[in-house]
């Protein structure tokens, strides 16, 4: 069960992910509210925080604490997908999920394999795609 503040880590920690890039595109904005929706958070809340996400000096871009290394597991998941919206991960998004798996107990060498997982996934879900429009 997350705690109130692994919610409020949750939520910030994508808002975090999202801009890291510099842009923040409509696919990651609509995983952000479902996010957002999902943790209990109010709508005015998220939307106002989206609105001004790009030039809110008041989220630090630290990498975040979780109360269990499972959680930030499951946080991580959540992220890569957020960071690949875009189609790309940036070096500065994974280097700030590295720091995160990190902080949270999780050894370099799990984050490379749920990353080459990660990376896995997207591979077998592009080929399929391209069998989908072929036929």
């Amino acid at each position: 069960m997350l705690t109130t503040i692994d919610k409020s880590n949750y939520l910030k920690g994508l808002l975090i992910v999202a801009r890291l890039d510099d842009r923040l595109i409509d696919r990651e904005r609509d995983q952000i509210r479902n996010v957002a929706t999902r943790l209990g958070f109010s709508k005015d809340f998220y939307e106002e925080t989206l609105k001004n996400l790009m030039i809110n000096e008041n989220i630090s871009d630290n990498p975040l604490m979780f109360s269990s290394p499972a959680i930030a597991e499951i946080f991580l998941n959540e992220a890569l997908n957020l960071a690949y919206a875009d189609n790309e991960l940036s070096k500065v998004e994974l280097d700030w999920l590295r720091k995160t798996a990190e902080i949270n107990g999780i050894p370099n060498q799990k984050f490379t394999e749920f990353l080459a997982s990660f990376q896995s996934f997207l591979q077998t879900d592009i080929s399929r795609q391209k069998t989908i429009s072929i036929q």
